[in-house]
């Protein structure tokens, strides 16, 4: 009875259903309120034209009726003596108050949606986000029938955080267009301004620009964008409550400011408001004041105040109700927690969306779209290679992922070619990832050192890490890198087991190792692997529980060794210092050793890049299986006394 109920009001509205609302599709131009009240503007817009073009209309025809001649008309005589002085009061005036008015314009750009060349379609690897889009632009679209149906309000705030490049403006581009309303587009920086005062009278003409279009259009989208510089927290403002967090897994840590308050809620010291302070204190106004009348009905309620001063109580009139304008407003940032609180409760941001990078299936969709719009040889159309290169691009953004493609296709250009090939795309990410290769003079003995150290490390990942995938190789400077090896996970890995986390520590070792089993000696060039290997073994101890403690360093505050890193704190520890170390040594002697029983691999693998410098994905295993299978060679026994054969050669 209910849903009949429900469908007939809908019926009487002519709107759309409430299923279509809730769907994951934008509802149609002809079935939803804004394009209803849009016509119901348009028509009145028509008929106010009507009238006015009709009076003088009518006048004339008159005249011309009467037989009086038009040109009885005349342009009056001009008093110059009495002209020029007004001229100069009225130009003082606006010197004196110009500024004061037009440094409080809005800064918007008013953009229309048929402006915009981005649609929904456009959108692809953030399905989640996608689909919350949808749903609030119906509810934008039908907020008359979602109110009148439902009881309901429709969403008029929408915050998209999320890292640099997830998509966030590219999302309200597309909702700005789907929605058929203009789109008011404004900078948070663009509202500062030097003049006391400016910065919140922009904020309140934005505001009054979008009820404005909303009245006039049936509905409007405002866009602020990096709002963080606008909306930053103000000094003194209570934070939100403390969650009570119990068993969260994967979390590393909570904030630090946390662990030293029990409960309740943080403060900061007051220091004062400034102008961007006051600003959003005009924002948090605003946003809770779309449904002020318009012009004529503030001029009307006027006139009926007055007339209700002079009539008895039974008899006072009623002043008309504000109209509610339809405005959705979207903030993006990228520092959700430096935002103000007071600004994210419901009323005022209804909906937070979080832009996440893009999980494998989203990577590959987002590969799909951008191929097919970019020259590319018939080998990437492949199933198969498509889906390595989504791998590959873990935790790349949407943006990083085209900027990965069209980098590719300059390469190609550089080549002669039109169209960007696989190898394009790999070189394209080793020079985004790693850096632009910078080819230095090694000595003999340095290149030999090198090339083992990084054949080193990639043997201990073959050995060690069958799931992770070898994807560069080499000894050609990169950046501050004399060579390097760069391997990452087959796919999405979101936590880690304690036995990849102890590979990755012998995986940086084995860069020292092989020098001391080949060379007998070892070089500066493991400083950055003792790094790595330092932090992940300080992450065991400290943080994970998978050194035989379950205290975490998270939890220590105030104390002499309080460092905010979890490194410093386990390592400023006698006991967490000492677990560290017995942790790293453990795994060097378990790496030596397998070293030493594969020596041939890593040899194998060393005379390789010794000979092509650079070797790329499938080359490295290749090398590496090759040399398994014809197994060690007999004439190398005494790995040091080679070395030392080797080095005596080469001082000679």
């Amino acid at each position: 009875m209910e849903s009949i109920e429900a469908a007939s009001r809908t019926a009487e509205l002519g709107g759309s259903s409430l299923l279509d609302i809730g769907g994951t599709s934008v509802i149609s131009a002809e079935r939803h309120d804004v394009a209803r009240i849009r016509e119901k503007q348009r028509r009145r817009r028509l008929w106010n034209l009507a009238v006015l073009m009709g009076i003088p209309t009518a006048y004339f025809w008159y005249r011309l009726a009467d037989g009086r001649p038009f040109d009885v008309f005349q342009f009056p005589t001009i008093n110059w003596l009495v002209v020029v002085p007004m001229l100069f009061f009225a130009l003082l005036f606006v010197l004196l108050f110009g500024v004061h008015v037009f440094t409080g314009v809005s800064p918007h750009n008013k953009v229309r949606p048929e402006e915009i060349d981005v649609t929904l379609n456009d959108v692809v690897g953030i399905d989640p986000v996608k689909e919350e889009v949808v749903r609030s632009l119906n509810l934008f679209l039908s907020h008359a029938t979602f109110a009148k149906t439902t009881g309901g309000r429709a969403r008029r705030g929408l915050l998209f955080e999320g890292a640099p490049g997830t998509g966030k403006t590219h999302t309200a581009k597309a909702l700005a267009h789907e929605a058929g309303v203009p789109f008011l587009f404004a900078t948070a920086t663009s509202f500062q301004s030097s003049f006391q005062g400016a910065t919140q009278r922009k904020v309140r003409n934005f505001f009054k620009a979008l009820r404005t279009a909303a009245r006039k259009e049936g509905g409007a989208i405002g866009f602020i964008d990096e709002f963080d510089a606008l909306g930053m927290a103000r000094s003194g403002v209570a934070m939100a409550p403390m969650p009570q967090i119990a068993g969260c897994y994967g979390t590393e840590a909570l904030p630090a400011a946390y662990a030293s308050v029990p409960s309740g809620t943080m403060t900061s010291p007051f220091t004062g408001g400034g102008d961007l302070q006051m600003a959003v204190n005009e924002l948090l106004v605003q946003l809770q004041s779309f449904d002020q009348p318009a012009g004529m009905q503030k001029f009307i309620g006027r006139i009926i105040n007055a007339i209700n001063l002079l009539l008895p109580t039974n008899r006072q009139l009623s002043k008309p109700a504000a109209a509610a304008p339809n405005i959705m407003l979207i903030a993006s940032t990228n520092r959700a927690d430096s935002l103000d609180p007071a600004l994210l409760r419901p009323g005022r941001f209804d909906r937070r969306l979080s832009f996440e990078m893009p999980d494998r299936r989203g990577r590959r969709a987002l590969i799909d779209h951008f191929l097919s719009k970019k020259s590319h040889v018939s080998e990437l159309d492949a199933d198969e290679q498509r889906d390595i290169l989504a791998g590959i691009t873990q935790g790349y953004s949407p943006a990083m992922i085209e900027h990965l493609c069209d980098e590719a296709l300059v390469h190609a250009v550089r080549r002669g070619e039109a169209a960007m090939t696989w190898t394009d795309i790999e070189h394209a990410r080793l020079v985004e990832e790693v850096g632009i290769g910078q080819p230095v003079g090694y000595t003999t003995y340095e290149r030999r050192l090198i090339a083992t150290h990084e054949a080193g490390h990639a043997t201990a990942a073959y050995l060690v890490a069958p799931e992770r995938r070898l994807e560069v190789l080499t000894i050609i400077k990169r950046r501050e890198a004399l060579g390097l090896l760069a391997h990452g996970d087959r796919e999405d890995v979101y936590t880690r087991s304690r036995t990849e986390m102890l590979a990755l520590i012998e995986i940086a070792l084995a860069g020292q190792c092989a020098e001391e089993i080949f060379f007998g000696d070892i070089s500066t060039g493991p400083g950055g692997d003792l790094l790595y290997a330092t932090n992940v073994a300080a992450q065991m101890v400290g943080g994970c529980g998978m050194a035989g403690s379950l205290v975490s360093y998270m939890a220590v505050q105030n104390s002499a060794f309080s460092d905010t890193n979890i490194v410093g704190r386990v390592l400023a520890d006698p006991d967490g210092r000492a677990k560290v170390e017995e942790l790293l040594q453990d795994q060097k002697v378990a790496i030596r050793a397998l070293l030493v029983e594969n020596a041939h691999l890593v040899a194998a693998l060393r005379d390789a890049l010794l000979d092509r410098e650079e070797l790329i994905g499938p080359e490295i295993t290749d090398i590496l299986e090759a040399a398994r299978a014809s197994g060690p060679a007999d004439r190398v026994i005494d790995l040091r006394a080679a070395a030392d054969i080797d080095a005596a050669a080469l001082v000679d």
